[in-house]
């Protein structure tokens, strides 16, 4: 009986030579997503990968499975597609913030909203790294680029926050450096069964290099960053000794340091994924005044939209006398054209 072995990450690498800019942190998100996969032991004929247009949506050529590199902004409506057609796929989104949340918006809301089963990975670099770096959806006020040689005046949009008032269900964080906990977000949002919303910090080391410095660095990231992770207390810090907490009387966080002002542990907030107020305040907090929140910042699984519509196929189908198709094409008002 001959058993085959274990694929590993190189078996979910595809011929084709990858081709971003060297130091570009696409490398890394590729390598994270085929470490998972390797570790999911994903069937590669039932795998598919699906983007839009931009430097992140050269992922389907570099991994050994099916995939499709398709339009502007329209990546959700063609995974939803694939979904409906044959939900026994599993359907991988890549996007970026300018492919995602411009052209792309109004398709990613809904691919949120209907809660279509897939994993969506969206990567953030705050700019447009395939058309020469343009400020895009996500760029910082002030940012300086051919579109805004002045410094952009345009108030940048939150993913999370745009995932979550979408209705996502599931929403996380990661980073593309971090190796140990970005396939842990990976497998986190692939467990979920629903439209999971991954957003990856990634660095765009020719038009936006070290935009996310203030806080990944490995000198500050300790300091400006919380791990987020369910049932426990969001604590931060080099010794762990900061940590965050509902203000008294108000539904605001603040910032503490456990051993001061009588703060103890018994202060710090719990991280509590399935409270969407709670994950609105996580998500939105900005360094220098709090820390990046990372982790799965929402969980609070739903029905998945394809396992809906494919239910209400069958119970109509089950109380719908057998039609022949000739016929009902034929019936009504009919004509022939010679």
């Amino acid at each position: 009986m001959n058993v085959e072995a274990p694929l590993k990450p190189a078996d979910y690498a595809s011929d084709q030579e990858v081709r971003w800019c060297p130091g570009c942190g696409d490398y890394a998100i590729l390598k994270s997503v085929q470490r998972t996969c390797a570790d999911l032991a994903l069937p590669r004929e039932k795998t598919v990968f699906i983007s839009g247009i931009g430097c992140s949506s050269r992922f389907p050529y570099y991994m050994s499975t099916y995939g499709f590199h398709t339009i502007h902004g329209r990546a959700p409506a063609i995974a939803t597609g694939v979904k409906l057609t044959n939900p026994e796929l599993d359907v991988w989104l890549i996007t970026g913030d300018g492919d995602g949340l411009s052209i792309g918006g109004n398709h990613l809301l809904h691919v949120l909203r209907r809660n279509v089963d897939m994993q969506i990975l969206l990567f953030n670099n705050e700019i447009y790294g395939l058309t020469k770096g343009q400020a895009s959806p996500t760029s910082r006020v002030g940012t300086k680029s051919p579109s805004t040689p002045a410094g952009s005046v345009d108030a940048p949009l939150n993913p999370v926050l745009f995932a979550l008032g979408a209705g996502a269900r599931f929403a996380a964080r990661s980073i593309d450096t971090n190796q140990k906990h970005l396939p842990v977000m990976l497998r986190r949002a692939h467990d979920n069964k629903g439209a999971s919303f991954l957003e990856i910090y990634q660095n765009c080391i020719v038009y936006n290099d070290g935009v996310f410095s203030n806080f990944t660095e490995k000198d500050v990231a300790a300091d400006t960053q919380v791990e987020l992770e369910h049932g426990k207390p969001a604590l931060f810090g080099k010794d762990k000794k900061k940590g965050l907490r509902i203000k008294p009387g108000k539904i605001e966080l603040e910032v503490v340091t456990i051993g001061q002002n009588g703060v103890t542990e018994a202060d710090i907030l719990v991280h509590d994924e399935t409270n969407k107020s709670l994950a609105a305040l996580l998500a939105a907090m900005e360094p220098p005044e709090f820390p990046k929140a990372i982790g799965v910042i929402y969980c609070d699984p739903a029905p998945s939209y394809e396992v809906a519509v494919h239910k209400q196929i069958a119970e109509i189908a089950a109380k719908t006398p057998a039609t022949d198709l000739n016929k009902l094409l034929r019936r009504g008002q009919t004509w022939t054209v010679n």
